[in-house]
């Protein structure tokens, strides 16, 4: 209470504000209007301005994702069926057991690639655990530290959890949304997705290969074949005034055969520029993804912890504990985080 300059009295009131914690139910009187709030019982967030759910464009993104799901199949088969055509004759023209070997090869490849693309794409990329909410005696305490409420699926969503507006639903340890794929990448199939990774690039690599064993053996010999041998022995002796020449012509006489290749060369010219394109990108993806599971984190979480200190620990025990490996391997893997502090001492 403060006397003003002409003998009146000023009284200051401190309003409190009452707000239902969504997670226990529980009424909370706060000093202040506050939009967001965590509650002293359960932990819960609470947010009192939610975003509204958008649904306008839900359906022209599922709609894309449906397209590029059908695109990268079309060209798996494209892949698969064009190089059987184009490459396998010239394989089993050079002995039969090159091409029975190079057939089991593909074979398995191709079950394996588009068998796992198959299970990372339809199945549940994590689905979050009921969990009990809004009554007191039934939630205990700190029983939802850190849990905020999903408006779009009216529902609790740990820390862990996301929500994505193109599946319309929350996923557990949800790492992105893959439009090619037509699904998330989370807790339930994000083994599934690094296999289908690796085994799309062992893929594409064998594939690039092939086709340049498959052109070699397609062009038509060379016009000037002494020559072309004197240049090849130039580059194997490794004389550096003439590597430069050497190689030139070479390339030329490659370029001048080219123009006589059949329709079957220039399909295993498109697959090998295809599959190399494809290998790089994917490969890049994989570096990534096993970049972030060796640090613990998602690409989500390594998105929300930039710009703050927080750091996870960078072991090999992350990759093994992730693609379920016996724990008794972890005792000789050190950290990174171990590694830095013997350093410092």
């Amino acid at each position: 209470m403060e006397e003003s300059s002409q003998g009146s009295f000023v009284t200051t009131i401190n309003e409190d504000f009452e707000a239902v914690c969504w997670g226990c139910g529980l009424n909370l009187v706060l000093p202040s209007y506050a939009p967001i709030f965590k509650c002293g019982w359960c932990g819960a967030i609470t947010n009192q301005n939610p975003v509204r759910p958008e649904t306008k464009s839900f359906g022209l993104r599922r709609f894309r994702d449906r397209c590029f799901v059908v695109i990268l199949a079309v060209f798996m088969l494209f892949v698969i069926c064009g190089g059987i055509w184009a490459a396998y004759p010239v394989l089993f023209s050079i002995s039969l057991a090159c091409g029975i070997f190079h057939s089991v090869t593909t074979a398995s490849l191709a079950i394996s690639t588009l068998s796992t693309f198959i299970l990372v794409a339809f199945k549940c990329a994590g689905k979050p655990p009921n969990i009990l909410y809004g009554t007191h005696p039934g939630v205990g305490n700190g029983a939802l530290n850190n849990y905020t409420f999903c408006n779009h699926c009216s529902k609790p969503k740990s820390p862990r959890t996301h929500h994505c507006r193109t599946c319309g639903m929350c996923v557990l340890d949800m790492d992105h949304h893959c439009p090619f794929i037509g699904n998330c990448v989370g807790a339930g199939n994000h083994k599934q997705f690094i296999a289908f990774l690796i085994s799309a690039v062992i893929s594409t690599i064998y594939a690039a290969v092939m086709c340049v064993y498959s052109v070699i053996h397609i062009l038509p010999p060379m016009e000037n074949g002494a020559a072309y041998a004197s240049d090849m022995a130039h580059v194997a002796h490794g004389n550096s005034l003439s590597i430069l020449r050497a190689v030139k012509n070479i390339s030329l006489a490659y370029i001048a055969n080219a123009v006589f290749i059949s329709a079957r060369g220039l399909v295993l010219v498109y697959l090998f520029v295809a599959s190399v394109s494809v290998a790089i990108g994917l490969s890049v993806l994989l570096w990534q993804q096993l970049s972030y599971i060796y640090e613990g984190k998602t690409y989500l979480s390594h998105l929300s912890s930039q710009g703050t200190e927080e750091d996870g620990e960078k072991s090999c025990r992350n990759l093994l504990s992730f693609f379920g490996c016996p724990h008794s391997i972890d005792w000789h893997l050190p950290t990174i985080r171990n590694l830095r502090k013997r350093h410092k001492t």
